[in-house]
């Protein structure tokens, strides 16, 4: 009920529609109902008459079905056009809240779930849904209308055989009702195997770069065969499912024919069932059956359109871990003194904290560096900042205030991040700069992408700032992307900045020049640094080593090289040329 009441929920903005929709639905109906009648009528009265009356009122007849079906012309036009746009629209409705509450959940969601299956929801499951939208009810209205209606006319022209035909029609309904019931499981697991195979051929051909310079395309298409595979046993299965349930009711169709059949001879042996009735009795077992075919073709359509509505609920009622507060405020006039007091995280609760009782002050326009081992939480203290991440125990403050109680978004508009991991968005360099402000102007942009050194390049570019990044920018280099994602930055002009590991995977020329660029970033801003190399935070206010014990050493770079513990080790291995040793990346 739960989920019937969601879903009859996005027919509420379209209720003119759908009031229209089975208005002309029942019109429709009406037509294919009364042609047997009026024939039936004719049979009895007129055909018994003379010629003269009997073209007199076969012509006033003619017309009146001419009207009807010109009537029912219209019907249908609306039925289909109309109806399909109000089943598109409910399906844009849905669509939209579910992108928009993509858009809310926190990472640890993402952390869980693929790229592939959110796609596959977005996409396939939501054309189900709209079919069903549009032609589940009207199919539902117009089949029982049609049933109803010729049941009782049925029951006018022989109580008995009707009241036989309706044992039978039980019969069909158990049937059909346990079939659906294990059909309900198969079309679910369509949904979930299709998702299999999206998300397989979304990771392949992400990492298709990867894949090759590995030479590793048999592998892949050995797990794309497995996902396939599955997924075609899942549909083997459904449409096993599909062929009982159909075989069946058309064996039960049969038998409806079997049965007026052996009733009306026996009623006209009887001279309880007149010789002329039957041939009418037969055609309103047409009308009869002819909506339990379309019922039928509801119910596959019903469990695709119910499994896939599931699978958005599943998604759409997904709680956010990181919530606004209701009475949380803005952040204004940021100074960026941060503090991290007493805090402790961990990804899950059944697993152990990242961190650990972490206490570190960052007084405003301050600079601090975090170096340590490879998992020691660098990256999780500095998502814990903008709250992409929530802490498990004690709380950051910002100017003295509580993350927890600032608004999101200004919380986020003021903090800059700087990755490793650079993310353009497939369209022009103009475009990704202006990520930063998207209400900047021309002459902002550029003077974000000279700050960030990269505007000479932009310019040699045949369409210069217009150019064309293609898919995360891979028509660039990595020094050229990373030094697009400072303008950005610079374009934010945010007073906190977290720089993480921002020029560990460049080549030295294109880190001279993005070092020089993060400096003049950094200038009077409180900046937090994940560093590579050592030798790029030797100026840093304050340097904090940080392990699996949590914080074992901080101090100026003078300072902890004078005391001789784990950072001057490991200073003094890479001033000797050594990158990395013993997992300790910086």
């Amino acid at each position: 009920m739960h989920v019937l009441k969601k879903f009859l929920s996005y027919y509420k903005p379209y209720r003119k529609l759908f009031y229209t929709d089975m208005l002309c639905a029942v019109l429709a109906s009406s037509v294919d109902l009364a042609f047997p009648l009026i024939l039936s009528y004719l049979a009895r009265n007129i055909f018994n008459k003379s010629p003269d009356q009997i073209l007199h009122t076969i012509a006033i007849v003619c017309a009146a079905l001419l009207g009807m079906y010109v009537l029912r012309y219209f019907c249908q036009y609306y039925i289909t056009s109309w109806g399909h746009i109000m089943g598109a629209r409910m399906e844009s409705d849905m669509r939209r809240d579910l992108f928009y509450h993509l858009q809310r959940l926190s990472f640890s969601y993402y952390d869980r779930n693929n790229t592939g299956d959110m796609i596959s929801k977005l996409v396939s499951d939501l054309f189900d849904i709209s079919e069903l939208a549009h032609h589940g009810p009207e199919n539902l209205f117009i089949s029982l209308l049609k049933m109803a209606g010729a049941f009782v006319i049925l029951l006018t022209i022989n109580v008995p055989m009707t009241l036989i035909l309706m044992v039978v029609t039980v019969l069909m309904l158990i049937y059909s009702f346990d079939q659906n019931r294990k059909m309900r499981a198969v079309f679910y697991d369509n949904r979930v195997k299709i998702s299999g195979i999206n998300a397989r051929v979304q990771d392949s051909l992400s990492g298709i770069r990867v894949v090759k310079s590995f030479a590793n395309e048999e592998i892949e298409k050995r797990k794309f065969d497995e996902s396939n595979d599955h997924f075609f046993l899942s549909k083997s299965d459904s449409y096993h499912s599909m062929g009982r349930f159909f075989a069946g009711n058309e064996f039960f169709e049969g038998l409806l024919y079997i049965v007026v059949l052996a009733a009306g001879g026996f009623s006209i042996v009887n001279h309880t069932l007149r010789i002329s009735d039957l041939p009418i009795y037969i055609l309103y077992i047409n009308i009869y059956t002819n909506p339990m075919e379309l019922l039928i073709n509801f119910t596959e359509q019903f469990q695709k359109g119910y499994a896939g509505f599931k699978r958005f609920l599943g998604v759409v009622e997904t709680e956010p871990e990181i919530v606004q507060k209701p009475d949380a405020k803005p952040l204004t006039h940021v100074k960026g003194d941060i503090e991290y007091r007493h805090v402790s995280f961990a990804y899950h609760q059944k697993e152990g904290n990242v961190l650990e009782d972490i206490n570190i002050r960052i007084p405003a326009g301050r600079t601090i560096a975090l170096v340590g081992p490879s998992g020691g939480g660098k990256t999780t203290l500095c998502s814990l900042l903008p709250r992409f991440y929530e802490v498990s125990g004690g709380r950051i403050t910002i100017d003295g205030t509580d993350i927890r109680d600032i608004t999101l978004s200004s919380l986020r508009n003021a903090i800059g991040m700087v990755q490793q991991d650079v993310y353009l968005f497939a369209g022009s360099i103009r475009e990704n700069i202006a990520y930063g402000d998207p209400e900047a102007g021309d002459a902002e942009i550029e003077e974000a992408a000279k700050n960030a050194n990269i505007h000479d390049f932009i310019l040699s570019l045949p369409d210069g700032y217009d150019t064309y990044v293609g898919e995360r920018g891979v028509r660039l280099s990595g020094g050229q992307k990373q030094r697009i994602s400072v303008a950005r930055v610079f374009l934010k002009n945010p007073p906190i900045l977290i720089l993480d590991e921002a020029t560990s995977a460049l080549d030295n020329e294109s880190e001279r020049h993005i070092q020089q660029s993060l400096e003049k970033l950094s200038q009077n801003r409180t900046t937090i640094v994940i560093a590579h190399r050592l030798s790029t935070i030797e100026h840093a206010d304050e340097i904090v080593v940080i392990t699996d014990a949590g914080i074992v050493e901080r101090g100026t770079h003078k300072d902890l090289l004078k005391s001789g513990g784990i950072y001057a080790r490991y200073y003094n291995m890479q001033f000797e040329g050594l990158e990395q040793s013993e997992g300790f990346y910086m």
